[in-house]
């Protein structure tokens, strides 16, 4: 599934290919009992014989090459099982991603590595099941039962393999799954009985792999290999293309060990033979190997890493000799530890880091894990079994692996002793990754490259089935885990389409094409406006919408818009044009009173117009006529905005203003709270001396003006205290209101003024605040009458404005809208939990109303040491269009810089006050549904007494009639708003998309970012009347629906065992996982509520460069830094990191530098100025200025990371194996949470199993 895979692609890739095709369904229920059958491992994909036809060298980066092919191209097939041995009884695990292994570089993709030239295999068609790594879901979860079972037969085996092909790389020629090769070799029985090992540690030996020897004693050690060391690439899970634990019995398509292996005829794999030492690896080790020698090793026989290792293509004939082949070079998806695949996921037969050497990832790959150069061939010494199978002779030496931590020889990489951990612990050596030296052919640096041959096993990742939902995969110890895993860089890779998405937008992105889909917002790039609305302004989940509500319900993809009315643009790009049509105000339909826009059709000769979204014909004004030219276009379409532009603004006249009068200018009032906590935590004195300042860079239209907000203060604790800061008085004077239950303003002159007049004043009141309450021993406050009294002050003066509260407590205190405590953790899981989401009073909704109605927005700040009930205290700042900053335990030191630049931010950024946003369609479809922050009054009114830039509102759209492919669908969003100089305009943004009959053109213009915004937005929604569980399931089962819909009426016939994906949703899966992972949806131990109130006001009104980043953070290895361009991410997996290296990560919210206990003391004297990793300060949150490059190119990507995100993120240095290390890794977000959150593996194996289950 490559990353790229473009409908072009499909066919390479879909179409069965020989070898692999679609390996029969095979029936992967009937053989073993458990979940998954064992997994065969693509090995028999892997024919002895040559490559599979379409099988390229670079299949792994198929993504975009293919291009030609059609439907099939949509998707990218994991193939999960065809390589596997007999179907198991259990469904083949969900887990297998089969996306990935559609691409067939996928394994290589993931891998990091290119795959190596010499192996040329083609790609396999992108639709095509990733038979080559498969990973298959359904063997590979029966792995571990399956080792109780009699082992199953050869054929069986076979034919399971060929069920569960991960389908990411070409088919074999050979046949589905290559099962021919290994399977013909080694019954299948030996390769169950062989691996009686522990528990997942070793898979049986590959059927075609092994041979009946049982694995030598080191089998166990598989399991243990985990730790070892990192996994071979071809223990990684992917390796073994089965995931390790069901895989366990070897199927894997991983070339069985090297003893087992050595039954395989030679021609089994194409690749030189390991040594004869190697050769004969022992037996014990095979069983496990035999996972990855079900995978050719693919130094021998170099398959393209994108495809997947085992389905790729018949293993090299000279490889027969051992299945090592299954140890891909690094880059390659191999046995071999794969760099992208964790340890843990390789089943344990394969080799950890130690390949025969030629099957060894040349050292140009970099193991799987360690980012750094591959490690030296014997690398990794295999942890158990996996290394004698593939160890290079010397190194494997005995036929055991070493220990089953024994490591292989560190790597330059790896970490020398450093124990993988489950999630691809940092000890692992990983394939080049894509942060990592090796530049993949098609992907920066991605991961060290790949060595010439091994490549193509690499690139195919095996699901883990296991790993995935089997309950016991995660009980699971890591190594044993691993061993049935499928191998991570088989499986579609966030990095990879990102990177592939960057490699292709070179241009400038033009609007002026109906339906076409934008890069994606992880991409730079410039628009220029011809018709439609800037992606900045508008992003759709679909840019081909469903004629039919029939089609669309079957497809369940969701139907909606992210619509960003305000957004900044960059300096390159011109901000809507402002357009006035004088007293007459704007033209628009009589009927249903759409506005001028490049969807209006002139009759005529130009005296009238038909409407583009109800038909209606309109007269044209006098005043307003043109004539036409030959083709019906106005003569003067290209002088005015509305008629060529997709987004403009018009002057509203006083007919669009409130009682018929221009508005006032707005006021913004600064609200503080000064009680015990609030001075002694410094708050107090920090908010004062910063308004100082802050007041000169008020809002403005223009820089050369001065800005009209009036502004206005009051202090409180349980009282109010007004200040009349007039330019006439000498000093402040201040007025108290003690009785809050009838809360009123005690002047009018003088609390609202001109900053410029009364700047004296104002700054004699800020330095006398903190004096004044310095003392103070009030520690109770309220809260609901602080925010009426800036309503009647705003109400008082007949304008609309801001509110900035700073509060730190709970309500307590006597007064409307006093809280009680309401935290109760007994309540999370139960019936009753959604009320903890809910205001605990009926007070802030009715105050949030009156606050609308007024054009009164609210930003809350709150500085909590405990419980502040933030679900309640949020509501009005929600409704308002608000925003609600939070500083839990607030200290001075560290948390002024944040707190101090989000306030600046708030305050200077461009508003709208007193807006209502309408959204207005074709015939055909409605919007039903709209997500964010706002307030309605009607179904159709989203009434913001704020909005500014850096808010979105989600819009969902249902069928009321059918559409037709000839005109598409018409979007058109209005927003009528007070500028903050005070005028009233109307900002318009209109969009077209194409509209399709056939659901292949559906699933070929969606766009997965934006599903997923609309995904969590729906979800965080649901929480306040469903249980999380109900939630989370009600996500899965939708998720399952949409991929299950084109499996059965878009993909290529392939086997049951396949996992196929579109091409463009094959990271709906991964992402799907981080929303149900995340803390609102599935909370750890230690996640206050008032945290997961937060998180889910705060993503309501998230566009989606912020969900995406906040969901799938960006995670960047900082080892060569070059001016002007940024490091290749890696993914958000442990295994990804390198003991040795110094890593960055940003989730929008937070920014973490990751430093390895192994850095270079250079590294670490450019950036923290210090000798040794012990001298580093974890509590620094900015880093030292020091006079080099490396260090000043650092501090830029930091100060970029921020100046693109609405919130300051504080900088925490997280130093390896320190206790701050358990919150950075809550953002791996591919590795399994602490909360129980399914690792990326585990939840596609699940998410397979469920697809299953619909088409079923």
């Amino acid at each position: 599934m490559n990353v790229n895979q473009h409908t072009p692609m499909a066919s390479p890739y879909g179409q069965p290919q020989p070898g692999y095709s679609h390996p029969g369904y095979a029936p992967l229920d009937a053989g073993y009992p458990v979940q998954y059958a064992p997994y065969n491992g693509p090995a028999s994909a892997y024919q002895p014989g040559a490559p599979p036809q379409d099988y390229s060298p670079f299949t792994s980066f198929p993504s975009k090459a293919v291009a030609a092919t059609p439907v099939s191209d949509l998707s990218s097939p994991l193939d999960l099982g065809p390589a596997r041995g007999p179907p198991t009884s259990g469904p083949p695990p969900v887990s297998a991603p089969q996306p990935y292994s559609q691409y067939s570089h996928s394994q290589g993709d993931m891998q990091n590595g290119p795959p190596p030239m010499t192996q040329a295999p083609t790609r396999p068609p992108v639709s095509q099941p990733y038979s080559q790594g498969a990973v298959n879901l359904t063997g590979s979860q029966s792995s571990y039962p399956q080792h109780h079972g009699p082992p199953p037969t050869m054929q069986q085996v076979t034919n399971q393999m060929t069920g569960m092909q991960i389908n990411s790389g070409p088919p074999t020629p050979a046949g589905p799954g290559y099962v021919p090769p290994h399977s013909s070799q080694l019954p299948i029985s030996t390769a169950y009985s062989a691996a009686p090992p522990p528990a997942y540690t070793q898979p049986p030996p590959l059927a075609s792999s092994a041979p009946t020897q049982p694995p030598t004693p080191c089998g166990p050690a598989t399991s243990q290999q985990y730790y070892g060391g990192p996994l071979p690439p071809s223990q990684q899970p992917f390796n073994s293309s089965v995931p390790p634990t069901s895989q366990q019995p070897f199927t894997s398509s991983a070339p069985p060990p090297p003893s087992s292996q050595q039954n395989f005829p030679p021609s089994s794999f194409s690749g030189p033979m390991p040594p004869p030492s190697q050769a004969p690896a022992p037996p014990v080790s095979p069983p496990q190997q035999s996972f990855p020698p079900t995978q050719p090793p693919f130094s021998s026989a170099p398959q393209p890493v994108s495809q997947s290792a085992f389905i790729s293509g018949p293993p090299p004939p000279a490889q027969g000799s051992f299945p090592p082949r299954a140890l891909p070079p690094s880059s390659q998806p191999g046995p071999f530890p794969h760099p992208g695949p964790p340890p843990t996921s390789t089943p344990p037969g394969q080799y950890p880091g130690s390949m025969p050497p030629q099957q060894q990832p040349l050292p140009s790959q970099p193991s799987p894990y360690h980012s750094g150069p591959p490690p030296p061939r014997a690398q990794m010494p295999p942890t158990s079994m996996a290394q004698s199978n593939h160890l290079p002779p010397g190194p494997q030496g005995p036929q055991c692996p070493p220990g089953p931590l024994q490591q292989p020889p560190s790597q330059p990489g790896m970490q020398g002793g450093y124990p993988p951990q489950q999630n691809g612990a940092f000890g692992q050596v990983r394939g080049p990754q894509p942060g990592y030296a090796g530049p993949y052919p098609g992907q920066p640096n991605y991961g060290a490259p790949a060595p010439a041959p091994a490549p193509a096993p690499a690139a195919q990742k095996r699901l883990d089935p296991d790993a995935i939902p089997s309950p016991q995969a995660s009980d699971m110890p890591a190594v044993q885990k691993s061993r049935h895993r499928i191998d991570p860089d088989a499986i579609p890779s966030p990095i990879q389409v990102i990177e592939d998405d960057k490699a292709k937008s070179n241009e400038p992105f033009t609007t002026g094409v109906r339906g076409q889909a934008p890069p994606l917002v992880t991409t730079n790039f410039q628009v220029k406006d011809q018709g439609n609305a800037s992606p900045r302004f508008i992003r759709c989940t679909a840019y081909n919408m469903p004629c039919t509500a029939d089609m669309a319900k079957q497809s369940q993809v969701p139907l909606a818009a992210v619509i960003k009315p305000l957004a900044t643009l960059p300096p390159d790009e011109t901000p809507p044009y402002l357009v006035d049509h004088g007293e007459g105000g704007p033209i628009r339909c009589n009927r249903c009173k759409a506005y001028m826009c490049p969807y209006m059709q002139f009759i005529e000769g130009g005296r009238r117009f038909q409407c583009g979204f109800c038909s209606c014909v309109t007269e044209v004004p006098p005043h307003y006529f043109q004539h036409l030219d030959h083709t019906g276009k106005r003569v003067d379409c290209y002088d005015r905005p509305e008629l060529s532009l997709g987004s403009y603004e018009f002057l509203a006249t006083v007919d669009y203003c409130k009682n018929n009068k221009l508005p006032q200018p707005p006021a913004f009032i600064f609200l503080i709270d000064v009680s015990y906590n609030a001075v002694k935590s410094g708050m107090v004195s920090i908010v004062c001396q910063e308004l100082k300042t802050l007041l000169d860079y008020l809002p403005r239209e223009n820089p050369e003006t001065d800005s009209v907000v009036r502004v206005g203060f009051v202090t409180y604790n349980k009282v109010l205290h007004f200040y009349n800061v007039k330019s006439s008085l000498a000093q402040p004077q201040m007025l108290v209101v003690s009785d809050v239950s009838d809360m009123f303003v005690p002047l009018l002159d003088g609390f609202l003024v001109n900053v410029n007049e009364s700047r004296l004043v104002i700054e004699s009141l800020l330095d006398q605040i903190p004096e004044m309450f310095a003392d103070t021993r009030e520690t109770e406050t309220v809260f609901g009458p602080v925010i009426q009294a800036g309503l009647e002050a705003l109400k008082a003066a007949d304008c609309a404005g801001k509110l900035f509260v700073f509060h730190t407590s709970l309500p307590i205190a006597e007064a409307p809208g006093k809280l009680k405590n309401r935290e109760d953790k007994k309540l999370i899981g139960t019936d009753k939990e959604k009320s903890l989401f809910q205001p605990q009073v009926g007070f802030y909704n009715t105050l949030a109303k009156e606050c609308v109605a007024q054009g009164c927005c609210v930003d809350l700040f709150l500085f909590p040491n405990q419980f502040v009930d933030v679900a309640t205290l949020s509501v009005v700042p929600v409704s308002t269009g608000g925003s609600v900053y939070k500083y839990t335990y607030f200290q001075a030191q560290s948390d002024q810089e944040r707190f101090l630049n989000d306030l600046r931010r708030d305050i200077q950024k461009l508003v709208g006050f007193d807006a209502v946003m309408r959204v207005r369609t074709s015939t055909g479809i409605r919007a039903t549904d709209f997500y964010g922050s706002f307030f309605m009054s009607n179904t159709t009114d989203v009434e913001l007494a704020g909005l500014d830039c850096d808010k979105a509102v989600t819009v969902e759209f249902k069928h009321d009639d059918k559409l037709s492919e000839e005109t598409g669908a018409l979007m058109q969003c209005a927003v009528l708003y007070t500028s903050c100089s005070g005028q009233r305009r109307l900002r318009v943004h209109n969009m077209a998309v194409n509209c399709c009959s056939q659901l292949a053109d559906l699933y070929r213009n969606c766009e997965t970012d934006t599903i997923i915004n609309f995904f969590s937005k729906y979800a965080f929604r649901g929480v306040l009347n469903n249980q999380t569980k109900a939630v989370r399931d009600t996500l899965i089962n939708q998720c399952a629906q949409i991929l299950a819909c084109y499996r059965k009426n878009c993909a290529s016939p392939s086997s049951a065992g396949q996992l196929i994906l579109p091409e463009c949703m094959k990271l709906l899966p991964v992402y799907l996982n981080c929303v149900l992972k995340s803390d609102v949806l599935l909370p750890g131990a230690d996640v206050l509520l008032d945290d997961r109130a937060y998180l889910r006001q705060l993503i309501s009104c998230m566009d989606v460069s912020e969900t995406h980043v906040f969901f799938y953070p960006r995670l960047l290895p900082l080892i060569k830094l070059e001016s002007g361009s940024l490091p290749v991410a890696v993914r958000d997996s442990e295994e990804r990191l390198s003991k040795g290296g110094i890593y960055i990560l940003e989730t929008g919210l937070h920014l973490f530098l990751w430093v390895g206990a192994s850095v270079q003391q250079e590294l670490l004297l450019n950036i923290f100025g210090t000798q040794s990793f012990s001298q580093i300060d974890p509590s620094m949150t900015s880093l030292p200025e020091l006079d080099n490059p490396f260090s000043q190119r650092l501090r830029e990507i930091v100060d970029s990371f921020r100046a693109q995100r609405p919130r300051y993120m504080k900088l925490m240095v997280v130093k390896q194996e320190d206790k701050a290390e358990l919150i950075f890794r809550h953002f791996l977000v591919e590795d399994k949470s602490a909360s129980g959150g399914a690792s990326y593996v585990d939840f596609l194996c699940h998410m397979h199993k469920e697809i299953r289950q619909l088409l079923s």
